[in-house]
């Protein structure tokens, strides 16, 4: 009699037979097949399987601002309590980190309970860029991330404890209150930008500079990871000569949705520039913007870091003022539509903003001075 054993429908129903069977066990001992898998749980090599699932699905910003924040949480940690951090944390732990990175005010101004020393040595090991209280929205980061950290150990989650949530929230208002707004990039408006595009020469570096400027701005304000991946292979040019590029992955789409809205036009004056950038570096195929190296060879794609250097430089070279960075296009963009009253739909069509939030606070920022209601006391 055969050992082999066929195993059904799981729900055993009577129309279950071999030949609708989706698993095949032999109990002979010769099976080529691997052993069953215990019911219990993952086996090593699933736990790697789906880590690695997991990291892929990831965007490398994200990943690279929790692994920066799980760093910080860990010198900090060995440095208030003088030993390794260890998962899970207490609440106490985290209430803690919190009135030690939140400033609060007192008779002599504002205050955290940050021992110097301990700051001084976060500072002089490079866990912090210079002393002090972080931005309010740098310490809910940390928290936050902390949370996800426990979270995705299925972890008993301090940051989920009622006296932390309260105090949170308490200092989110203490700041309002205090009027510490987030400072966001000052925006590259159209004539600003034009300011910049005069310092790009026609050398490689130039026609590079110039047509990611205009790539990044006119498509609608690309964020520096999504000028960093641009890649030929999305890339498609029209009869007219103009450019449509395909935006298949995105932080408001990471699930890669086809959507009509994912098509980004590369039109007129942007449109030369990147052709003439294509014609110079004689790229067909990769990334669209690479590194320039000595002797005018192309290097290796631009990192994101690199986009937003060369949006400082550009200012700076320019002689513009401000704080800026490869944010200020994609604010620019926005600005620039609300000034010339552009549909909102449209406007987010080519951003890609999800939230009507977001795109209306640059388009009630830029109006507010033309808001006739507070003209009223102006004449008859």
């Amino acid at each position: 009699m055969s050992n082999t054993v066929f195993v059904g429908d799981v729900s055993n129903s009577q129309h279950s037979s071999p030949a609708t069977s989706d698993a095949l066990y032999r109990a002979d001992g010769n099976s080529t097949l691997p052993a069953p898998l215990s019911a219990q749980g993952l086996d090593e090599q699933a736990r790697q399987a789906m880590h690695a699932l997991l990291r892929e699905g990831e965007s490398l910003n994200t990943r690279t601002s929790y692994q920066s924040a799980l760093r910080y949480w860990a010198a900090w940690h060995a440095l208030r309590y003088g030993r390794q951090i260890v998962l899970p944390l207490s609440a106490d732990c985290v209430l803690q980190f919190v009135v030690d990175h939140a400033q609060r005010s007192t008779p002599n101004g504002l205050s955290c309970e940050m021992p110097a020393a301990i700051d001084q040595a976060l500072v002089e090991a490079g866990y912090k860029s210079r002393p002090g209280a972080p931005a309010h929205n740098t310490l809910v980061h940390r928290v936050s991330v902390l949370s996800k950290a426990h979270q995705v150990r299925d972890l008993p989650n301090p940051c989920h404890d009622p006296r932390v949530r309260e105090l949170l929230s308490r200092t989110r208002k203490a700041y309002a209150k205090r009027g510490a707004m987030p400072q966001k990039k000052d925006a590259l408006t159209r004539d600003l930008l034009a300011q910049l595009l005069d310092t790009c020469d026609d050398s490689l570096r130039g026609r590079r500079d110039r047509a990611l400027l205009l790539f990044a701005w006119a498509s609608g304000g690309r964020r520096r990871s999504e000028v960093a991946g641009a890649d030929m292979q999305f890339l498609r040019r029209m009869p007219s000569g103009d450019y449509l590029y395909t935006l298949a992955y995105s932080k408001t789409n990471q699930a890669g949705v086809d959507a009509p809205e994912n098509h980004k036009p590369v039109l007129g004056a942007a449109a030369r520039a990147l052709e003439a950038w294509l014609q110079a570096s004689g790229i067909q195929q990769g990334a669209i913007f690479r590194r320039i190296l000595k002797g005018g060879h192309l290097g290796e794609p631009l990192s994101p870091a690199a986009v937003r250097n060369i949006v400082r430089e550009r200012c700076a070279t320019a002689g513009i003022e401000g704080d800026f960075s490869a944010h200020s296009l994609r604010s620019g963009f926005v600005t620039e539509a609300g000034r010339r009253n552009v549909p909102l739909s449209d406007t987010m069509a080519m951003t890609g903003h999800q939230s009507v939030a977001t795109v209306l606070g640059y388009f009630r920022a830029e109006s507010a001075l033309g808001n006739q209601a507070a003209r009223m006391m102006e004449g008859d």
